[in-house]
């Protein structure tokens, strides 16, 4: 009887605990389930998959297209897919500075372009011949040379010419009896642009002249040369080009988002190189009312007095003009340390959570710069927090945990090292040993010797500290060439390169590929022997910008040389 007892206790038992799991297990697990899901979608961010800068915690639609709002991709550490995390003391390190984007009324201020001088094509004049025939004598002798209205160009002979000459004669003898005939020689010979004096010398004397004199119809300066002494031409044959240079024109590209900044008559303040201290006055002359479709920018012309010969044709300059508007409206402002520039595109950092070291490279389209600050058209929202300081070294953190970078649109792992090896992504930088730190700092120098070169436009020293700076490279030891692979092969190999062509367009060109590579080591080493300034000209390498190192502050521009000698602004210390 016992036994039977426990036996029902622990039936009971059993039963109570298979209805208790029933009744609160399963309500146990899907409240943690409910609580899970909770909690993901609490950390759950929703974009636009035209529009990626918008991010919202909830989904909706996007502000910009109306779009239905998609999940964003996050990775295992917890952040997005493009975002990416510094720690606390590399920040420090690089004195790294942020700012939060706002709005400022920009009315009034000036901002500067950038445009070079021409001939002033209402003033120029293309000097013909009116009768065919063989040059006898040019008495132009060379391009450049200045010639006054009414001055003896050439003489030329010309059978048909020498012909209606003698046309003149016989009906001079018949103008009693046929006037009519007599009147069209001479119209003849007016078409031909022979004066009234010099027909009624030929009907006086009777004599026909063999040569005829061709007479300058403007003043100015033989811009070009069409023709040599001894050719044959025929009628209304061009031989010379003059231009009248006591005007010139100021061409200046604005891009299609600037266009309503101008109009006619707006005052402008033109500096140039060849005179540094000084500017000129002028007014805005013309506007293109077409867009080039390749550079999307239309010429604004300034018409500038040149009565001193100061401003020669193909000569750089820079415009200060005052910003015009049709309102008061305020507009989204940027300094210009924030931007980096790939040739294509403008890039900032944006710092996405205030309370957290987390970074994301976010595209801009920027509009005019007006002192040290750009418009933003597209790309940021007033409240945004971007780095303003230290780009370049947040840049190199995108690039080296396989990020959205400057030069790598698309993201992705950065190789280095040995061929076939990925190192390990770094939150910081590259970890350069000290020791291969220490034997870069002659190709350091070497390198700084190439850029003095190139400033001075010297194609034959730049072509002898390009081997003095692939000697540097060579002088290595071999381990630690090793450990640079990637860098070294290409800083030797662009530097052979130069010597390969020897014009300053090429050599220039190489000069960037060098700098690009050095600037992206150097801005990860922990010391450098003197500080460096990464400077930059945004009209280098056909107006898509370029990059330099410096070890002066001042900007010389090694692209250019003396041609546009300060174009450029310093963008990042490195110390």
């Amino acid at each position: 009887m016992k036994n039977n007892k426990i036996v029902i206790y622990v039936g009971l038992l059993a039963v109570g605990l298979l209805l208790g799991w029933l009744l609160f297990g399963g309500s146990s697990n899907e409240s943690a389930e409910h609580n899970h899901t909770e909690t993901k979608e609490t950390n759950q961010m929703w974009t636009c998959s035209m529009h990626p800068q918008i991010m919202q915690p909830e989904p909706g639609d996007c502000p910009i297209c109306g779009m239905d709002l998609i999940p964003a991709e996050s990775g295992s550490d917890g952040l997005l897919a493009d975002q990416f995390k510094l720690t606390e003391n590399a920040m420090a390190l690089a004195n790294i500075q942020t700012t939060i984007v706002g709005k400022g009324n920009v009315d009034g201020n000036t901002f500067k372009l950038s445009g070079k001088i021409a001939e002033n094509e209402e003033a120029n004049a293309v000097q013909v011949s009116y009768f065919s025939g063989r040059i006898e004598r040019l008495n132009v002798s060379f391009t450049g040379e200045e010639v006054r209205k009414g001055q003896l160009l050439a003489t030329i002979y010309s059978p048909e010419l020498y012909a209606a000459q003698q046309e003149l004669i016989i009906a001079s003898s018949l103008k009693e009896s046929q006037p009519a005939l007599y009147k069209a020689v001479r119209n003849k010979l007016k078409l031909w642009k022979l004066s009234e004096s010099q027909i009624n010398q030929i009907e006086e004397t009777g004599k026909v002249k063999e040569n005829f004199p061709v007479y300058a119809t403007v003043s100015g300066t033989v811009t070009e040369k069409l023709v040599e002494q001894g050719d044959y031409i025929k009628q209304g044959q061009p031989l010379l080009k003059i231009a009248n240079l006591n005007t010139v024109w100021a061409n200046f590209d604005v891009y299609e988002n600037q266009i309503d900044l101008f109009k006619k008559g707006q005052e402008v303040l033109v500096t140039t190189n060849a005179y540094a201290n000084k500017e000129f006055k002028g007014k805005v002359d013309f506007i293109e009312p077409i867009l080039n479709t390749r550079t999307r920018t239309v010429t604004l012309r300034v018409v500038l007095n040149n009565k001193n010969d100061v401003f020669k044709p193909g000569m750089f300059v820079t415009a200060n003009i005052e910003r015009v508007s049709n309102n008061n409206d305020e507009v989204l402002t940027i300094p210009a340390s924030a931007v980096l520039w790939t040739g294509e595109r403008s890039v900032v950092y944006l710092k996405t959570n205030p309370d957290q070291t987390i970074f994301e490279m976010r595209e801009v389209v920027l509009g005019n710069q007006i002192g040290n600050e750009y418009e933003v058209l597209e790309g940021l929202f007033v409240g945004n927090e971007i780095v303003t300081k230290g780009t370049f070294t947040v840049d190199a953190a995108a690039q080296l945990q396989g990020k959205k970078s400057m030069m790598n649109k698309e993201g992705g792992k950065v190789m280095t090292g040995h061929e076939g090896h990925t190192m390990d992504m770094m939150t910081e930088k590259v970890d350069f040993n000290s020791t291969v730190e220490k034997s870069f700092q002659p190709i350091i120098d070497a390198y700084i010797n190439l850029k003095d070169a190139l400033i001075q436009s010297d194609i034959s020293l730049a072509s002898s500290k390009s081997e003095a700076f692939r000697k540097a490279l060579e002088e290595m030891p071999v381990s630690q060439r090793e450990q640079t692979h990637n860098y070294w092969a290409i800083l030797h190999k662009t530097s052979k390169g130069i010597n390969e062509n020897v014009t300053l367009e090429h050599q220039r060109k190489q000069f960037q590929t060098i700098s690009d590579k050095l600037i992206e080591m150097v801005k990860n080493f922990d010391k450098v022997n003197d500080k460096l300034y990464v400077q930059f000209c945004p009209m280098a390498d056909n107006n898509n910008g370029a990059y330099w190192l410096s070890k002066e502050e001042q900007v010389l521009n090694p692209y250019f040389g003396d041609a546009m000698l300060k174009c450029g602004e310093v963008k990042q210390t490195i110390e």
